[in-house]
């Protein structure tokens, strides 16, 4: 049960840093470009900004947490892989059009469901093999 809840962690730090990466970056982009004045005023930039270290803090801590989850004898990362980048993509996108104000048409919406049956029917396959 322990490594599953690392596992949500870990999807869920790694949604947040994505998004908290593009909302750092909807400002920077608006100032000129991360990489305008060069790459050490782009250091600076990041080192300064605290949505954008947030957002690397959380890259750490999901991949802190993603590795624990990993450590688990019987979680398979044939499942894991694909519930970190699945589930994170649905929660991505859905966050992105709630906050962040990005559309998505209806069939990107039906394509984000197929997403989520896919890691549904990987997960009860994965259940079902190891029973």
């Amino acid at each position: 049960m322990k490594y599953v809840v690392a596992l949500a962690t870990a999807l869920v730090l790694n949604a947040c840093a994505n998004l908290m990466m593009k909302a750092g970056m909807n400002k920077v982009e608006q100032a000129g470009g991360l990489l305008q004045d060069g790459l050490p005023a782009a250091v600076r930039t990041v080192l300064l900004s605290p949505v954008l270290m947030a957002g690397l803090i959380c890259f750490g801590l999901n991949a802190a947490f993603y590795m624990f989850a990993l450590q688990s004898p019987t979680l398979k990362i044939s499942l894991a892989y694909p519930v970190m980048v699945g589930g994170g993509y649905a929660i991505i996108a859905t966050v992105a059009y709630l906050l962040l104000n990005e559309r998505m048409t209806p069939g990107q919406w039906v394509g984000v469901g197929l997403i989520l049956a896919g890691v549904i029917l990987i997960a009860a396959r994965t259940s079902a093999q190891a029973a």
